[in-house]
């Protein structure tokens, strides 16, 4: 509690913090959302801590949980085959056939986007996609990916997606240029979607939890906590499938699927 009532700060949970100072911190630049203001590339974080987690967690359910391979799976290997029929489809039924040879690296993505979203859930836990600086670099690398293998694939035609064949003539230079400008932006509405979502979530957990210290109405705090638990498990598994379906409409584009 504090002085004149209570002390929330939901924001706090977001912050990135160094696991241990190699050399203290001396003059740098303050920089928002980082611990002290300084963090060093060297220096161990709680993202970098949660992020390997992550990788360890679908380490543990794609490899060594279907190692076996069994006729009759575990409930590991039933999770991870699940998983894998489920984004085998969403390509296969998005991007079409050309697109399933890239299924390794949606379903990678989709991966890594799901359980940093769970594991941000645990106590104690650090949600790495609830920052711009994952979810942006996680987007420039589909954007970059997809514009390169367009290139690769259809050579300067692959321009011609910003080309509507099918508008009037006179109309098609000003859609060229809403195209291009939408195409651009899509790294930044691909990365704050997700971003945005947990970030708010959690922050709202946060508040309630600050309510709940407080005897008169802590039943109806613990109560509204529960249920944004349970909608945030739901955010986060949405979140990462609206992502990855995301990525597979721009994958299409690289194709050859959605030139006009």
């Amino acid at each position: 509690m504090a002085e004149g009532g209570l002390s929330i700060h939901p924001m706090d949970q977001f912050i990135v913090k160094p696991l241990f100072r190699v050399i203290e911190p001396g003059t740098c630049v303050p920089a928002q959302g980082i611990h002290d203001g300084c963090l060093r590339w060297y220096e161990i974080s709680n993202a970098t801590l949660w992020m390997a987690i992550a990788v360890l967690v679908i380490i543990a359910l794609m490899v060594f949980g279907s190692r076996g391979r069994a006729v009759i799976p575990s409930r590991i290997q039933s999770v991870g085959e699940m998983i894998y029929g489920l984004i085998y489809k969403m390509v296969e039924d998005v991007t079409g056939h050309d697109g399933v040879k890239y299924f390794p690296f949606v379903m990678t993505l989709f991966l890594f986007v799901l359980f940093s979203n769970l594991l941000g859930l645990l106590p104690k836990g650090f949600t790495t996609t609830s920052h711009a600086a994952v979810t942006v670099t996680l987007a420039l690398i589909v954007f970059l990916f997809v514009t390169l293998l367009g290139l690769a694939r259809n050579g300067l035609g692959f321009l011609g997606m910003f080309w509507v064949s099918s508008a009037p003539l006179a109309l098609r230079p000003v859609l060229a240029v809403i195209e291009v400008i939408s195409y651009f932006v899509r790294p930044v509405s691909h990365s704050i979607r997700l971003a945005g979502n947990l970030m708010a979530g959690h922050a709202v957990m946060k508040v309630f939890a600050g309510f709940a210290s407080v005897a008169l109405i802590s039943p109806v705090a613990i109560g509204a906590i529960t249920a944004i638990y349970g909608l945030e498990l739901l955010v986060a598994v949405v979140q990462a499938y609206v992502f990855t379906i995301l990525t597979c409409v721009y994958l299409k584009d690289a194709v050859g699927g959605a030139h006009h």
